[in-house]
């Protein structure tokens, strides 16, 4: 079975890895940098969120934003980690 876990970009991460062993691609960001990545989600969700309840209380409204239902309906599919 395949383990998505034990990956190797993934094992990199896992404290007591060797130094030979990880992946020179994986990243390291401060704490500051991972608020703003997490706060840039919440609100990616919470607009998306407010776009679908948008489109189906005042599906008008859409209109008055710019915006065409097929645009919404993709931004809405959308996951939180996508811009």
């Amino acid at each position: 079975m395949n383990d998505i876990l034990g990956s190797a970009p993934h094992q990199a991460a896992w404290p007591g890895t060797p130094a030979g062993a990880a992946d020179m691609s994986c990243r390291r960001y401060s704490l500051a940098t991972l608020r703003s990545l997490v706060e840039t989600w919440r609100e990616r969700i919470c607009l998306r969120r407010k776009l679908a309840q948008m489109a189906k209380a005042n599906p008008h409204l859409i209109d008055d934003i710019g915006l065409t239902r097929r645009q919404v309906e993709a931004e809405i599919a959308k996951p939180f980690w996508q811009d």
